[in-house]
């Protein structure tokens, strides 16, 4: 689901070289799902509003970094395909369940631990169902035979949690849900500068990983 670019040709022989080049470069490489190997944790990360990074700077990044290290397994992760702004929940929603079903069918002893940083939290309640977001048009949610393939849910300055909302039951005793002290989005707190100070919950977030795989 990554993103495309579209080329228009205005000559015949341009298009026919740009033909026989990807003809040549799917010889070599192979298809892309065939270059991804299985691991037995796939870290899936909802980067927050506008969060620049790959798997997003502020918790993204640094989670799987420190995963790699610490869990004794080995680990993939990716990153939630979506614009990360105020009205791309569904399609973020969509985007992470296509990709755990699609792993899911290649790996079959592959787990999942979904995390998601401030919007990208409520891009992963979506997923799971919670509340209020569960009914957005356009929402997409984890059928009910991967609901087990979920070993973990990490949430990260929640905006969910500030209104009361939670994971649904079934999801909760492996579900870390962190809040800063101050920060106004998941926590009513005056401290805007908090909401960026999710560095400081990363090992907490892999020791519990750790614990529930």
């Amino acid at each position: 689901m990554g993103d495309r670019k579209v080329v228009l040709f205005k000559k015949w022989p341009m298009a026919s070289a740009f033909a026989v080049l990807l003809i040549v470069a799917s010889a070599v490489l192979g298809p892309p799902a065939a270059a991804q190997s299985c691991a037995a944790v796939d870290l899936v990360v909802a980067r927050g509003t506008e969060e620049p990074g790959y798997l997003g700077t502020f918790v993204g990044d640094p989670l799987y970094d420190a995963m790699r290290q610490v869990l004794p397994m080995s680990v993939g992760a990716y990153r939630v395909n979506y614009r990360a702004g105020l009205t791309d929940v569904a399609a973020g929603s969509a985007d992470l369940v296509a990709h755990v079903a699609a792993r899911a069918a290649v790996c079959p002893h592959e787990r999942f631990i979904l995390a998601g940083y401030s919007l990208g939290a409520g891009v992963v309640h979506a997923a799971l169902g919670s509340g209020i977001v569960a009914g957005l048009p356009g929402v997409v949610q984890l059928p009910g035979d991967l609901v087990d393939r979920v070993a973990v849910v990490l949430l990260f300055g929640d905006p969910l949690r500030s209104i009361g909302w939670r994971v649904p039951d079934r999801y909760l005793n492996r579900t870390a849900d962190f809040c800063a002290a101050g920060d106004p989005v998941c926590g009513g707190g005056i401290d805007a500068g908090a909401h960026a100070r999710y560095g400081d919950f990363i090992g907490a977030a892999v020791g519990f990983s750790a614990a529930h795989l």
